[in-house]
């Protein structure tokens, strides 16, 4: 018996090895790939879409409002609320360290507003004058306070009377830490609910709300007394 090789055959066999069948598989792997780079960029947007949003209603922000976001990080909540309070608002800006300062001055001259100040902050201090603000808030920088009440007490001096503190954290995966210097380590990362109030009580501050959602996440409200 005599075989004969059939090249138009060969092409007919390999194109059937590659078939839709094939094709649709490695779609599908580039598209589920694809998903797990995007998916935790937008988990994040979203999450700080909704934490902009609660702020503005908490805090009762308004055109013309000032607020300070102490620990701005990469500044896109700064950002966000300084669209909210127009030109006649102004917003306060401020990180840690001359190389965060950069970073956040490059990202805020980019987005090409008029109406935020980046500032340099200090450990247990706000670095802004007494009374200049209608608003303050922590997200996610409150459990990196070492010496917690010198940096509350100069938030209550930063605010107006009656001025509202907002702080966005999340409850520590350990246990809380009964010393604030270790509460950003890996053992303990975060802080409770109970802390923040209690700690914020302690400076002057009355609670307005203070409620955990599902998960982590640790949403307080506290104001200056008066007016």
């Amino acid at each position: 018996m005599k075989f004969y090789f059939n090249p138009k055959v060969a092409v007919m066999m390999r194109r059937k090895k590659g078939s839709c069948f094939d094709r649709w598989l490695m779609r599908g792997i580039m598209f589920f790939g694809l998903f797990l780079l995007i998916s935790p960029a937008f988990v994040a947007a979203q999450n700080i879409t909704d934490d902009v949003n609660w702020l503005i209603e908490v805090l009762k922000l308004e055109e013309g409002s000032v607020v300070a976001d102490i620990g701005a990080g990469d500044g896109s909540i700064s950002l966000a609320l300084a669209r909210h309070v127009g030109t006649n608002g102004k917003i306060y800006s401020s990180e840690l360290g001359a190389d965060s300062v950069r970073y956040l001055r490059r990202v805020v001259d980019s987005a090409n507003v008029s109406n935020v100040t980046v500032m340099e902050g200090h450990p247990s201090r706000t670095n802004l004058p007494e009374q200049c603000c209608d608003a303050l808030l922590l997200r996610r920088v409150y459990h990196h306070f070492k010496d917690p009440l010198p940096m509350n007490k100069s938030m209550l001096e930063s605010l107006k009377p009656g001025g509202r503190l907002a702080v966005i954290d999340f409850e520590p995966r350990g246990g809380d830490s009964a010393d604030p210097a270790r509460r950003a380590s890996a053992s303990h990362h975060g802080v409770t609910t109970e802390t923040v109030v209690k700690e914020l009580r302690q400076a002057g501050f009355e609670l307005v709300s203070s409620e955990q959602p599902a998960g982590r996440d640790v949403y307080v409200v506290v104001r200056k007394p008066g007016r």
